[in-house]
């Protein structure tokens, strides 16, 4: 009869791993179902004036070396004299849900983060430069720096002969703040957010207005989608600042 019961002890184990149990359920389901992080960023066309802000921002930010550059502002004519514009198009890496980049590295130094981030690993590139070849956008450079630089060595952009492109200022997000670019653009051209987050701008935008992004025909799926403009017209070959 005695055997039969439990005692006081093994009961409160048997509660104790029951409760343990159903609160990892509950802690999975809530964390599962939550949709993961999607950054992305809106580029309005019809709001860029081609000030370069954020290049300069950029370059400042990151310490990106004369001769490299994580985001451009192309430009390129339209129509004839006398009904003639100038055309922006602000270009940088957009990570892309299916990046060419990240599987032409032959080291794996690219790599795709929960949030959606593409980001480089410094210490596993070697700069072989298969990556900037596959990147239809032009968005990745190898940092022009032949030695080291005192002055400038706590930049991870500045990694002698290493690969490096835009990550969406990555040390910023982590304290809350959002790219240096569409921080500082005086326009607001450059709209940043969570694609995840229903509530947000950027969400709002792609998914209210059917935004697409560039070269979709690559099968890319970039997360960097353009409002307004013309960019069915532009060549970034016949682009003035165009990187050769």
């Amino acid at each position: 009869m005695l055997k039969n019961k439990l005692s006081r002890k093994s009961v409160l184990q048997l509660l104790g791993v029951t409760t343990t149990g159903i609160a990892t359920f509950f802690w999975w389901f809530k964390t599962s179902s939550k949709p993961k992080s999607r950054l992305a960023m809106v580029m309005d066309l019809d709001k860029c004036i081609g000030c370069h802000a954020c290049t300069v921002a950029c370059k400042a930010e990151n310490g990106v070396a004369i001769g490299g550059s994580r985001t451009r502002v192309l430009e390129q004519e339209h129509g004839t004299y006398p009904e003639t514009s100038r055309f922006f198009m602000p270009m940088m890496c957009n990570h892309c849900e299916d990046a060419p980049c990240i599987s032409a590295c032959p080291n794996d130094a690219i790599i795709k983060k929960d949030n959606g981030l593409v980001d480089i690993n410094k210490d596993k590139c070697r700069g072989f430069q298969l990556c900037v070849s596959a990147c239809p956008y032009g968005a990745i450079y190898i940092n022009p720096d032949r030695e080291p630089d005192e002055h400038v060595k706590d930049y991870p952009a500045r990694a002698v002969w290493k690969a490096d492109k835009c990550n969406f200022c990555e040390h910023r997000l982590e304290e809350g703040l959002e790219p240096a670019c569409s921080n500082t653009c005086p326009t607001d051209a450059r709209i940043f957010g969570d694609l995840a987050d229903p509530n947000s701008k950027v969400s709002k935008l792609v998914n209210g207005e059917k935004l697409k992004g560039l070269l979709e025909e690559e099968g890319t799926k970039p997360q960097v989608y353009y409002k307004g403009g013309m960019p069915e017209i532009f060549n970034p070959k016949k682009a003035n600042n165009n990187r050769s």
